[in-house]
This record gives structure tokens, sequence and C-alpha cells, in this order.
């Protein structure tokens, strides 16, 4: 095996295609097949299977993508260390948000980044927990934003943030679902008469609902599961349901002003936002410096919307 094998085959299973592929990575498209063969000949495992759409991975070819990935990682971390001993910061960062944070954070994290490292690259995605915490294992992200995360021997955490989640209505939501005007505070158990728009599971912000709910002997009337947050702020004004997230979430809907929160009491629903890194993969100088950079701007960025 090589490196540019691994590489041909990596970027061939992620984008599906052998053409796509080949175009993203500026080389001929028999070149690129022969690098995938002599890797398949080589370990004696079929991990490409190719039809009419492009290319599908076997068994063997899922475990290859997660090592491919690894070794990757691992190299570009090897030349990024070796780049810091000049005394530049520079490599790839990839950093995963959640979507109840994407909007109020990029731009800024962005104009801080390209101050502080201008020789590096940043990557950002947005996303679930589920699919950062594969992105971590994979080592497809560096690090990551997420919410009331368990411990576990594979992920070093930092909290950044503690915030009680809001009920948020409108005025719509209000009327057609023939409720009682809403307080300004209510009760956490005032939760199980409202339809809730929620995501599906396993979201954290749904799980942490029905956790609280049932430790008070109530459950939850699902509406609707909507995984997008967007989308459920858009039913909630259209009246369909109400919601239960982070108050700054709102930064992400352009007309705030049409929906209303209300704090929530007996008990709260306190979710604590932390930066999540792999402690199986090192962090390099970059890492460290980047980490301090994005504490410092989700603080910010969350005290001046609130």
């Amino acid at each position: 095996m090589d490196l540019k094998q691994i590489e041909s085959f990596v970027r061939v299973a992620e984008m599906g295609s052998f053409t796509r592929a080949a175009m993203a990575l500026g080389m001929p498209q028999p070149l690129l097949s022969r690098h995938v063969r002599q890797l398949e000949v080589e370990l004696r495992q079929t991990f490409l299977l190719r039809n009419g759409r492009g290319v599908t991975l076997t068994e063997a070819g899922l475990v290859l993508l997660e090592h491919g990935r690894g070794i990757l990682h691992q190299v570009a971390l090897a030349r990024e260390e070796l780049g810091s001993v000049r005394g530049a910061l520079a490599g790839r960062v990839s950093i995963g948000l959640p979507p109840s944070l994407s909007k109020l954070i990029t731009v800024p994290l962005t104009r801080e980044f390209r101050r502080s490292l201008p020789d590096a690259h940043l990557t950002l995605t947005e996303g679930f927990s589920v699919v950062m915490h594969e992105g971590l294992r994979s080592g497809r992200l560096d690090m990551a934003l997420l919410y009331n995360t368990p411990h576990s021997p594979d992920i070093e955490m930092r909290v950044l943030h503690r915030e009680a989640l809001v009920l948020i209505s409108s005025e719509a939501s209000v009327r057609l679902n023939k409720v009682p005007a809403l307080k300004s505070r209510m009760p956490l158990a005032a939760l199980a008469e409202l339809p809730l728009i929620v995501p599906s599971r396993p979201n954290i912000f749904r799980i942490l609902i029905e956790t609280e709910l049932m430790r008070i002997n109530c459950r939850p009337r699902i509406a609707l599961e909507v995984d997008g947050l967007n989308a459920i702020l858009d039913l909630v004004r259209e009246g369909l349901g109400f919601a239960v997230l982070p108050p700054y979430a709102l930064s992400n809907f352009p007309k705030p002003h049409t929906l209303t929160t209300h704090k929530l009491y007996n008990p709260q629903l306190m979710s604590e936002l932390m930066l999540v890194t792999s402690a199986r993969r090192p962090s390099t100088e970059t890492h460290k410096e980047v980490q301090g950079l994005v504490a410092a701007v989700v603080k910010k960025a969350i005290q001046e919307y609130l």
C-alpha cells in the first residue's frame, strides 16, 4: 500500500464515483482505477462494487475506509507538526457545529480563524450529534461543538456554556391549538399539555425533554418530528405546534420577532454546550490554538445574542 492508493480509494468511496473522484484529485480516471485495483489485489479483497450509478462499498471497503481516513489524518498531522517546528501554525482544521449554533458563530469564527491562523485551512460542518460523533471517530472532524455529551474514554470534553432550554410559541400556535395564554415562566409539567414539534431520536434535546418529563411522571405530546431547526421554527410560526430549544436557536431564524420564548422551571431543562475532541488522535499546536479560539468566539457570540 502507498498513500496515493489509499487517498484514491478514500476519495472514490466518499464521492461514490470514479469520475467525480478523478476530477476532485486532478488525476486521470484510468490511473485512479489502477490505484484502487492495486490495493484490492495486494490486500486480496474487493472494496468497491461498480454499478451504473457509481460505486458502493463492500463490508471490507467500509473497514478500509475507516482506517484509510485515519491514516490520511495522521499523515496530515505529521506534516502539520513538522511545520510547527518552523514556527508556523498551519494545516487543516475541521470543526463540527450543531444547527442551533451554526448561524450564530459561523461568521465570527471564520473571521477570527483567518485573522489568527492565516496559514491554516478551516472546514466547518453542520450536523446533529450522531453524525458529529461519527466524524470525530473516523477522523473527518478534529473537534465538534456538542450538547450534553456523555463521558467516554474515546473523547475529551470541555464545557463552554450552560443554558436552560425555553419553550417557543407564536400567536398562531396558541390560537390554532386553543391553549390558554402562555406566561413568561411556565412549569415543565405544562409541556405535557402542548403539541410539541421536536427532532427525531436520538437528538439530544429530544432525549432531554423526554427524560426530564418522565422524572415528573409526565409524557410529551409529540405532534411532529422534524430534523431541521428552521423547519421546526417555521412550523411553530404557522401554528402547528410548539418547540423547546436553546434561546439562541432563534439566531438561525429570519423572523425571530414572530416567535415568543417562555422560561421553564420546576425543573429547568439544562443543556451543556461542550467542545469535544477525540482522545484517540493527538492534537497539534494548531488544534490547541483553535480550541481556545472556538471557546472565546462561542462565549462572546452567545453573550451578545442573549
